[in-house]
């Protein structure tokens, strides 16, 4: 069987099609998965879509007319996805419900420690040979206050990296992990949280329950020279809130992997055009903001055992088997 991969970038594939390689074949696109591509599928019984797919109801549906009947989604996150829409058409579909943590936790402190000792700064004046040390001033972490939402896999392997730096660590989260327990971790409410940290790290799913989680209120609560980390999901942030604190002056720094508005955008060279997003034209021209491309979990270890999940997804569907990644079973 042929299965189609959209979103594909150059250094996954030979990865994705050696590990299809004795079993199935696997055509390699880099184009995302959305309204104006779904028709590429016809006649493709398996697709494998990235993380900023539309999959929408009418794309599912383009899909389904098709002949598509399982999607295999290479990444945690599925709020692109109306699951709804899917079991009404009968489609299978999968995620990838586990990667390494430490991909994403390790990403997070570079974000925070890039913005907090002025690394893009200087590296873009020593390219000019200036090595003055004027506005690169940081602080310690050791001694300071870490807030981090969402104490998960991700959340805990932030937290441990924390611990290390010998930081206070306050947490948030439905429940407590005990290994961030074991740590030393204090579970406060969100508005203590926002309030008392130095470095805010965000690590929760996007849900209708947690979008804007950081909204105006919550961006008015955090202390002036705080620093932000968001390496979760772009939609948890009100970014234009946020754009008006800085704007304002506020926030020693801020370190963004994801934002809210990044389909069509994050993963596409956009260099050579027009950018409309007015928010983001305006948020990458901070000094003190630190804009990267959804490249969090972008490691050969991380990667790795995403093709090994979707792998595997596929291997279920065509037993008719269901796994923990499975977001809407098989007929």
């Amino acid at each position: 069987m042929e299965i189609l991969a959209f979103g594909v970038t150059a250094d996954e594939k030979p990865l994705l099609e050696q590990a299809f390689a004795g079993t199935h074949e696997v055509r390699c696109l880099e184009v995302f998965l959305e309204e104006d591509t779904a028709p590429i599928a016809a006649g493709y019984e398996i697709v494998s879509s990235s993380v900023n797919a539309d999959l929408s109801g009418r794309v599912l549906r383009m899909l389904a007319a098709g002949g598509t009947k399982m999607i295999t989604q290479r990444s945690t996150g599925f709020n692109n996805i109306d699951l709804d829409e899917a079991r009404r058409l009968g489609m299978t579909v999968s995620r990838v419900s586990y990667y390494s943590p430490y991909s994403v936790a390790e990403f997070a402190w570079a974000l925070a420690m890039a913005v907090n000792r002025r690394l893009v700064r200087a590296t873009t004046r020593t390219r000019d040979f200036d090595f003055r040390l004027n506005g690169l001033m940081g602080r310690d972490f050791h001694g300071r206050t870490v807030g981090v939402l969402g104490t998960g896999k991700i959340g805990a392997a932030f937290t441990r990296i924390a611990h290390g730096f010998g930081m206070r660590l306050l947490g948030w989260d439905v429940v407590q992990n005990p290994a961030c327990l074991e740590l030393g971790m204090t579970y406060v409410d969100r508005d203590e949280l926002l309030a008392s940290s130095d470095l805010i790290s965000l690590h929760v799913p996007l849900l209708d329950s947690t979008r804007h989680l950081i909204d105006a209120a919550a961006l008015r609560r955090m202390r002036d020279d705080a620093i932000l980390v968001n390496s979760s999901r772009g939609g948890l942030i009100d970014t234009e809130a946020l754009v008006d604190e800085l704007r304002a002056g506020r926030f020693e720094g801020v370190g963004l992997d994801v934002y809210e508005a990044e389909a069509g955008v994050f993963f596409m060279d956009k260099s050579l055009e027009t950018v409309e997003d007015d928010t983001l034209a305006r948020l990458v021209t901070f000094p003190n903001v630190v804009v990267t491309s959804h490249q969090a979990y972008y490691t050969t270890d991380a990667v790795g055992q995403i093709i090994d999940t979707t792998v595997a997804n596929v291997a279920d569907y065509l037993a008719g088997r269901r796994s923990e990644n499975t977001l809407v079973p098989p007929e």
